[in-house]
């Protein structure tokens, strides 16, 4: 190994912790028996020796597990593993990974469920602190199944929420109170006295009160035995924001900027999103007597590695969790991706020997994927071209077992180094009359039927359209499928000023301009015309001033509909598609109106499967990134998968190739790439020029993130990006390149 690691176990009955002594850095473990031991698993150079070592430790902390009270604790064999890796990885809070976020809140509402029915047989309450936002909407859909299919009372439940905005009514659209009985109050047995929620219709004067008051009655409940908990972009807990203290209790509190920012579409507008809030503090959180919080997608990595491996740490109000004692985080593949476990797991631990559980989706033995992924992150970690990298490179790095199966780096760099080079291509349609051995796509037919699904009017140009315009230039014939509307990205604004122009031509075109201008004797227009321009602008202002209706905003989400598609045809027309290649499914999953999305039916399933059965393509293009705000392309992908695994007996998907693109928030790391498409300087104006026909969508991004920049600028820098990463592997160097990953069916 290239540094040193020291273990030291320091064991007492009233506290215990396993430290990772460069220099301080720790893991809990539970209590158990007086030990004092240094060891020195990853000094050993002796594999052998290592393992052993590395044994010996799990010995030692499976002992101290045995002898901790499991009736208080809950510790199963899967619990000993998540603590030993978490040893071997440097977590400093326990893991737990699922493969789908549907099958991890399965989990969770499943501990949930069994608390609920322990403390009922023992007749006691159960006091649980509950979340709101994206991640635990499916942990709560399962429960009230469970309430609904196998009888799961809810009658000795007591409830307290976390947090809710200040100023609000809790009968508003966007309060956290409508929330909690749209997806759970309303469709389980509790009794409506056992719900706590923080209010934000409060005078200001009576906010303290009410705070020492909800702490009371938290107190009064016996404790919090379970508290649910999801994680914000910066790191947020409840409302606790970045600079939260751990012994901050139930307060008022002003929320960040970007927080503000991630919700601005919901309150149509960041002006209107409240800038206080009343939430739950650290102090009060850590106090439950069991902790799960759950992240899901990729767009939680970065701040799940910050809250899972680094030091503890104010500016990440989760990572305050690493000081709790029965704490776990519920993560999916993509929220986990950043963590070294997942990224980087050879340094620490021998990737050969098989885990004795499928809690971590930690890399096993050395495959020509896993070995394709070890050697690019040596390659840009020792910043050296891959044909450059030595023996020696590899054994100070824990990939020594690379070379018992290649014999030595020379062989290894060759492969990896080919693997890459076969992944570019001007022909993301294949070239025809050619050898396509080394192509990731095929030569044969020449001319392909090509189908792009895009979850939003936008996706298409913004991450493959220089693929797009070079598919069509090579004579494919291409069909583009927008699964969304895309309405909600639409700001109230944009549609006013749509709605300005309109009522500016009307009064300003006379009624024979207009008509000389149709040049159609059949067709004439009346002078109506002028009322009706000038009422709808003016009808659109006062439905706005009045905050609309919910009328109101189904007429108006349904002009803000008419606006991205109307600027999607145009993206096309500029780019060469004809028009009856252009589909617009508008799947009913979206069509809430607000950012909270319907479950994935089989309508909207129908919907794609239905399209791909028409066209039969021998290519599908669809937007593979999980990282979007809100969870729409995760469900667009869903009802893709679900489609080809109902269509894949048919003999036209025996033919077909899916490719996977990322999205406006994420690039495929360059060892996933399958498929990498060079894009010229004219190439990248051409790409430019196509996103910049979503008018709506320039100047001001709906849905940032933390991410500011417009659309157009993540896109091409990303592309040149993916572009500069092949170059220091030691590869061609290109201005720009698009990126694709190949699903196999």
């Amino acid at each position: 190994m290239s540094h040193m690691i020291q273990v030291k176990i320091n064991f007492n009955k009233e506290r215990s912790f396993c430290y990772y002594n460069k220099k301080g850095k720790r893991i809990r473990v539970y209590n158990g028996n007086n030990f004092n031991q240094n060891l020195f698993p990853n000094k050993e150079k002796n594999l052998d020796k290592r393992k052993s070592l590395l044994n010996l430790l799990k010995t030692l902390i499976e002992n101290n597990l045995n002898y901790s009270s499991q009736k208080d604790y809950n510790l199963n064999e899967d619990t000993r593993d998540i603590f030993y890796e978490q040893s071997i990885f440097k977590e400093r809070v326990p893991v737990k990974l699922f493969e789908h976020p549907k099958i991890g809140s399965k989990s969770v509402a499943l501990e949930i469920a069994n608390l609920i029915r322990d403390k009922q047989s023992k007749g006691k309450s159960c006091v649980l602190g509950l979340a709101t936002g994206s991640s635990p909407i499916s942990i709560y859909s399962e429960l009230v199944r469970m309430h609904k299919e196998e009888k799961l009372s809810f009658h000795n439940v007591i409830t307290f929420n976390l947090d809710e905005y200040f100023p609000m009514q809790p009968n508003s659209r966007n309060s956290y109170h409508k929330f909690m009985f749209d997806f759970l109050f309303d469709h389980i047995d509790i009794q409506k006295k056992n719900i706590n929620i923080p209010r934000g219709d409060l005078n200001p004067s009576n906010i303290e009160s009410h705070c020492v008051d909800f702490e009371n009655k938290i107190k009064f409940a016996g404790g919090l035995d379970f508290q649910l908990l999801g994680i914000g972009r910066n790191g947020h807990i409840g409302f606790n924001e970045p600079g939260s203290i751990e012994s901050s209790i139930t307060r008022k509190v002003k929320i960040e900027e970007t927080t503000r920012f991630d919700a601005a579409d919901e309150f149509a507008g960041i002006e209107n999103v409240p800038k206080d809030a009343i939430s739950m503090g650290i102090k009060t959180i850590l106090k439950a007597k069991r902790i799960i919080l759950v992240a899901w997608g990729d767009s939680k990595s970065n701040i799940i590695k910050k809250s899972v491996e680094e030091k503890i740490n104010e500016l990440v109000p989760a990572s305050l969790l690493q000081s709790h004692h029965n704490c776990i985080f519920i993560l999916d593949k993509e929220s986990a991706s950043s963590l070294n476990r997942i990224r980087c797991p050879w340094v620490y631990t021998n990737i050969n020997k098989k885990p004795k559980n499928k809690i971590s989706s930690s890399i096993f033995g050395w495959s020509n994927i896993n070995i394709k992924k070890a050697v690019i992150w040596l390659s840009l970690k020792k910043k050296k071209p891959i044909l450059q990298l030595t023996d020696e490179d590899y054994n100070e790095n824990g990939m020594g077992g690379i070379l018992e199966i290649h014999k030595s780096a020379y062989v290894t760099n060759i492969n990896v180094f080919n693997m890459l080079e076969h992944s570019i291509t001007g022909w993301p349609g294949g070239k025809s009359n050619s050898d396509d051995l080394n192509r990731p796509e095929r030569s044969k037919p020449n001319k392909k039927r090509v189908l792009i699904f895009s979850p939003h009017p936008d996706d298409d140009v913004i991450s493959m359209g220089g693929t797009f315009s070079r598919l069509i230039n090579q004579g494919h014939d291409v069909h583009v499928a927008y699964q969304t509307s895309g309405n909600i990205a639409v700001s109230d604004e944009k549609v006013l000023e749509i709605a300005e122009l309109i009522k500016r031509l009307t009064i300003s075109l006379s009624v024979k301009d207009l008509n000389k201008l149709i040049s159609n004797e059949k067709t004439k227009i009346e002078k109506y015309h002028i009322i009706w321009g000038a009422k709808f602008h003016d009808s659109l202002k006062g439905l706005l001033r009045e905050k609309i209706d919910l009328d109101g905003y189904s007429i108006l989400n349904k002009i803000k509909g008419i606006i991205r598609k109307s600027e999607a045809f145009q993206a096309c027309d500029y780019l060469g598609l004809e028009k009856d290649k252009i589909y617009n499914l508008d799947m009913p999953f979206y069509q809430t109106g607000k950012i909270k999305k319907k479950e994935l039916s089989n309508a909207d399933i129908e919907i794609v499967q239905n399209l791909i059965n028409k066209i039969k393509p021998h290519q599908i293009f669809a937007a593979g990134d999980l990282s979007d705000p809100h969870g729409t392309h995760r469900l667009c992908l869903r009802s893709i998968y679900n489609s080809i695994n109902n269509l894949k007996s048919k003999s036209f998907m025996r033919n077909c190739f899916v490719w996977l693109y990322k999205g406006a928030w994420d690039e495929w790391g360059i060892d996933e790439i399958d498929m990498a498409v060079p894009l010229s300087p004219n190439q990248i104006l051409k790409k430019r020029r196509a996103i910049y026909k979503h008018l709506s969508q320039k100047d001001v991004v709906s849905f940032p993130g933390q991410d500011k920049r417009e659309f157009w600028q993540r896109a091409e820098d990303r592309n040149k990006n993916t572009a500069e990463l092949f170059s220091e592997l030691g590869l061609a160097k290109y201005g720009a390149m698009e990126a694709f990953k190949r699903y196999y069916f």
